[in-house]
């Protein structure tokens, strides 16, 4: 373990003690280079106890950022480093560089929607960088017994669901990011086991409680979600099946007694019983 490294960790371990509060000649800066330097750090200790939950503290309830360092942050966080550092590779460390950077983008996407400060040009960036890494992230590993989690299918769905809310946010982009996710249902390698699910299933809730499309096309997307129960038999068309089924039924358990929905709730049950080779 490096110097550096060990000073670093010995650094948040007591800011963390001291409620994140900085002593007289510290810059909050010097700090933050060295979180992006090891935010995909293979030891849970440093990028999932110290790093993310300063950036949390930070970023989402302190403020602590000017509009000008959250950009800078954000340019940072989507580059080919770090959001994008070794994408398409699988079963290797890289993962934890990607899904824990993720996570503070969606944090400066909460920030965003509070006060907005992204121009046009940033928007888009944004936007595009989401998409393209959701679609392109080939590690679906959930938890993993010696590092902690990579997450990434969850991680990913928590900037997705700050992203359809935020105002720039057009009916084109909620269905890009529906396609998204069937993208990730039907990744034709990994079912998810780990409350990835659930984490999927806020973003069309999201959509939904906020009306940002229309209800019947939600309804068309979800019955859409079960045409691969039609496919040819294969590992793929398993993957796609369970993985939709165990969706919807997540997305089921947050409508069921929301009385303004009953025909999306029935939607979703017969889009339900169409994946469940059971009943």
């Amino acid at each position: 373990m490096s110097d550096t490294r060990t000073t670093f960790i010995q650094d948040l371990q007591r800011i963390e003690e001291e409620h994140y509060q900085l002593r007289v000649g510290e810059q909050l800066q010097d700090f933050v280079t060295l979180m992006l330097q090891y935010i995909g750090d293979p030891q849970p200790e440093l990028r999932d106890d110290l790093i993310y939950p300063a950036f949390y503290q930070w970023i989402r309830e302190e403020n602590r950022f000017t509009e000008a360092e959250l950009r800078s942050l954000l340019a940072v966080l989507t580059d080919e480093e770090h959001l994008f550092y070794q994408i398409g590779s699988e079963g290797d460390e890289s993962v934890f560089t990607r899904t824990f950077s993720v996570l503070p983008i969606a944090l400066i996407m909460w920030r965003h929607r509070e006060q907005p400060f992204l121009d046009h040009a940033d928007f888009l960036h944004l936007k595009h960088s989401l998409l393209r890494y959701y679609k392109e992230e080939k590690d679906l590993r959930g938890y993993l017994s010696e590092s902690g989690w990579a997450h990434s299918a969850a991680h990913g769905a928590d900037a997705l669901d700050e992203l359809v809310q935020c105002c720039k946010s057009d009916a084109a982009l909620q269905l890009d990011v529906l396609a998204a996710i069937v993208g990730m249902l039907h990744n034709g390698q990994h079912i998810f086991s780990e409350e990835e699910d659930e984490r999927i299933a806020t973003i069309v809730d999201t959509m939904i409680d906020k009306d940002l499309l229309p209800e019947q096309e939600i309804a068309n997307w979800i019955s859409d979600l079960a045409q691969c129960n039609d496919w040819p038999r294969s590992r793929g068309q398993v993957i796609a099946r369970v993985n939709s089924k165990n969706f919807l039924r997540s997305l089921y358990f947050r409508k069921r007694q929301d009385n303004r929905r009953k025909d999306l709730v029935a939607v979703i049950l017969a889009a339900e019983a169409d994946l469940n080779k059971f009943i």
